[in-house]
């Protein structure tokens, strides 16, 4: 479905990666963009320097109504949420508001594989991209994963294929989105910041079936009650993968992407030739560097409990773990026991500290520190042969860091300098 948006009036709120290619694609369309952000940084500046060449008008800084009023369409980024002034004036003014994967998908002749879920997103787009390429099909990993679907949408041919990583907050603001193919894979404690309970959780997770039909698929983990059970709503053809149905051994993600390739028709071997020459994903278990047989690990993907819980049992070694930035209104306390058994030191940084200390203080010796820096040059000092220091945060990035990926490139700069 392709939208005419010549000489349309479009506000785009949030200048992050997403906002920017949602205008850029918007500028290509013919429409008259309109770019607010309520935050005001150096980046920010050079980012509007650029878009305000191209014709594009963009406000730092603040909201303010005239970049609303008297507009045909609003585009809102992922990270702003219904409280944002500029949503309540786009709502009182009765102005249709999208997310950026729906202008995307609008705008998109490629088939669209959507996968969702708590974790294990990125690996499991990725693998799919992979898997497609590697069964003779064009194939592009966007969304969430990194590059914004809204910056390839408009170049995709028909048969080409977009692997696609949503986040519950882009599903929020879906019209008419429609994937071939959805996948969600898990659902757990996370983003209790943003949503009152794990119910409104999954009612905005299960928006990626929402417009589904029976010529589409649904794979569900059929391991997790809460995602089985929708399988009762689904008007698309369900597909379950399983732990208890696996002679080959392999993990949840591994699974999910079989289930896709059958979807698809794509042969098993060419996804278990995949899963053998697969590197993993950036910030994700990520081994930075081996220094007088300590281990540093990059998890900086790792924004939620499960996510470090995941990681603890993945990792061999004995660590010392950083944690810490934004909280997400989670329960640290869950992981405790994993903790005692895996970690010997605690060090704690950004807008956490004080709730991850109370929560895991009288578990095993805790320090704090002012700077990520400060937290690797504190880890190292007490790291010994054979241990590992591990980045696995288990809170949002936003208190110190622009996003995970900044986060965990820093922690890799300074890993790398260490003497």
């Amino acid at each position: 479905m392709i939208k005419d948006y010549k000489n349309k009036k479009v506000a785009v709120i949030g200048l992050a990666r997403s906002g920017v290619a949602a205008g850029r694609l918007l500028k290509n369309l013919g429409a008259e963009i309109f770019i607010s952000d309520s935050s005001i940084n150096d980046k920010l500046k050079e980012l509007a320097k650029d878009l305000i060449k191209d014709g594009i008008k963009v406000e730092l800084g603040k909201h303010t109504i005239d970049f609303i009023r008297d507009k045909d369409l609003v585009v809102v980024s992922p990270g702003v949420s219904d409280k944002s002034q500029a949503i309540i004036w786009a709502n009182e003014l009765k102005i249709p508001i999208i997310s950026e994967i729906e202008l995307a998908w609008q705008n998109c002749l490629a088939k669209v594989i959507a996968v969702t879920g708590t974790n294990g997103k990125t690996t499991v787009t990725s693998l799919i991209a992979e898997v497609l390429k590697a069964s003779g099909k064009k194939s592009y990993a966007l969304g969430n994963i990194g590059t914004p679907f809204s910056l390839e949408a408009g170049n995709l041919k028909p048969a080409d294929f977009v692997s696609l990583e949503v986040s519950s907050f882009q599903l929020e603001r879906i019209v008419k989105f429609k994937p071939q193919v959805a996948v969600i894979l898990n659902l757990t404690c996370d983003h209790l910041d943003r949503y009152k309970d794990m119910a409104e959780y999954l009612s905005a997770k299960k928006r990626v079936f929402l417009n589904q039909d029976q010529n589409d698929y649904l794979v569900l983990n059929y391991d997790d009650p809460a995602l089985r059970a929708l399988a009762k709503e689904a008007r698309a053809r369900v597909i379950f993968f399983s732990s208890q149905d696996n002679p080959y051994n392999l993990n949840p993600n591994q699974l999910a992407v079989m289930a896709v390739a059958r979807a698809l028709g794509i042969a098993e071997d060419i996804c278990r030739e995949v899963f053998r020459n697969f590197k993993g994903v950036e910030h994700r278990l990520e081994q930075v560097r081996l220094l007088k047989d300590i281990e540093f690990i990059n998890d900086s993907k790792a924004t939620n409990v499960d996510s470090a819980i995941w990681a603890l049992r993945n990792t061999r070694r004995q660590a010392i773990m950083i944690v810490g930035g934004r909280d997400k209104n989670s329960d640290y306390g869950v992981i405790a026991d994993l903790i005692r058994e895996k970690v010997k030191l605690l060090v704690v940084i950004g807008e956490a500290r004080e709730k991850i200390r109370s929560a895991l203080g009288g578990v095993l010796p805790v320090k704090e520190a002012s700077t990520l820096d400060e937290a690797v040059n504190l880890s190292y000092a007490r790291a010994e042969s054979g241990d590992c220091v591990l980045l696995s945060p288990m809170c949002a990035s936003f208190d110190m860091f622009e996003n995970y990926e900044h986060r965990g490139r820093v922690f890799k700069k300074i890993v790398n300098n260490l003497k």
